[in-house]
């Protein structure tokens, strides 16, 4: 059998980016000769995390349409144009047997060329509120796999296929101990951990908040990993010290979960997978700046199941100290979290998406 050739593209942020790479490696695991291409946009984080991960990326010239009146706007349609040309060319040159999308604007002109080209094609929809990418695509593609109940209010019934989301393989299986995560981080055993994640980019009011806090922190003898994102790290990187790791981006996220008593986070529908997975009490913040407030949804799904906490941003003021300590000294309520929170993980999505792809392939 010659060796299967697959695109997959997905980028913007983390979101997108990681459930790209956790695809790819579940079918380079299954099908070792297989040869990868990644499409993201220039000059987005993909452009660099992919090759990190060790797969070979292109990019094109796209971004997405500002909400505010903006002379960006004015650009989309050549780069709409100039990025299904290109589009073209690559899947001319590279010859796919099957092309993958996970969101992002990149994937748009990408999976539609493949769709017209009569290249099996799927696309995976992370959040409950499915992008303006993906549902544009929808039409077109030949599989949809989503995490979500009731999706068929965005996609052709026929083409949906239940699978959550993936997550990679080093979180699925956490074989990290705390004690080497701490080593690892240089992070003190005698005291507790808070790790905080704002996304890639990084997360304004958690960042406001976590500045204000950093006294009570060190009251409560707990120290910080604070993931503050890209557009932050020069605000709050004076706030580094002993006990207060602030950095951009963490790219050994199986460590630093292991080395985690507590994490602050974002609900964007694969960080929640993730954190199903890795099992910690979680205070979810959501984002409220988001469509059809989907990060509140995603949170309330895992609260309601009395998995984890939520506080509204524009509660945090008011209670979020409360929470925190509840959660630093209440050992019986933060082991009912976290028994309930793996009830909700679904750690084998990634291998049900790439059975679907298969399914594509025969």
């Amino acid at each position: 059998m010659k060796p299967y050739k697959c695109i997959i593209s997905g980028g913007g942020t983390g979101g997108h980016i990681y459930p790209a790479i956790a695809i790819a490696d579940e079918i380079r695991e299954r099908y070792p000769n297989t040869e990868f291409l990644f499409v993201g946009a220039k000059n987005r984080m993909e452009m660099t995390k992919v090759p990190a991960a060790g797969y070979p990326i292109t990019g094109l010239w796209i971004s997405g349409i500002e909400r505010k009146i903006s002379l960006k706007n004015f650009l989309f349609p050549f780069k709409l144009v100039v990025s299904l040309w290109k589009s073209l060319l690559i899947i001319r040159a590279f010859r796919p047997d099957v092309v993958v999308g996970t969101g992002g604007f990149a994937s748009g002109p990408l999976l539609y060329i493949a769709s017209k080209k009569n290249i099996p094609t799927l696309i995976q929809e992370q959040n409950s509120y499915a992008g303006i990418t993906n549902k544009w695509l929808s039409k077109s593609v030949d599989r949809i796999c989503v995490a979500y109940q009731n999706m068929e209010r965005f996609f052709p019934k026929s083409k949906i296929v239940i699978t959550g989301n993936p997550v990679r393989k080093n979180l699925r299986e956490m074989k990290v101990s705390k004690a080497f995560a701490h080593q690892k981080m240089g992070l003190q055993s005698d005291k507790k951990t808070l790790l905080v994640l704002g996304g890639s980019l990084g997360a304004r009011r958690i960042n406001q908040l976590i500045e204000a806090q950093l006294d009570f922190f060190k009251e409560q003898n707990v120290q910080v990993v604070w993931q503050c994102g890209k557009f932050y790290s020069n605000e709050y990187k004076r706030y580094s010290s002993q006990s207060v790791q602030v950095t951009a981006f963490i790219d050994e996220m199986n460590i630093a979960y292991a080395a985690a008593d507590i994490i602050i986070s974002r609900a964007g529908a694969s960080a929640v997978s993730e954190l199903c997975i890795v099992g910690k009490p979680v205070i979810f913040i959501p984002s409220p700046n988001v469509s059809e407030d989907h990060q509140t949804k995603n949170a309330k799904a895992i609260v309601d199941k009395k998995a984890a906490v939520m506080i509204k941003e524009s509660e945090l003021d008011h209670q979020f100290k409360s929470v925190f300590s509840e959660l630093l000294n209440d050992n019986k309520h933060v082991e009912n979290l976290k028994t309930n929170l793996k009830k909700m993980a679904l750690p084998k999505a990634t291998n049900a998406i790439v059975n679907e792809i298969e399914t594509l392939l025969s």
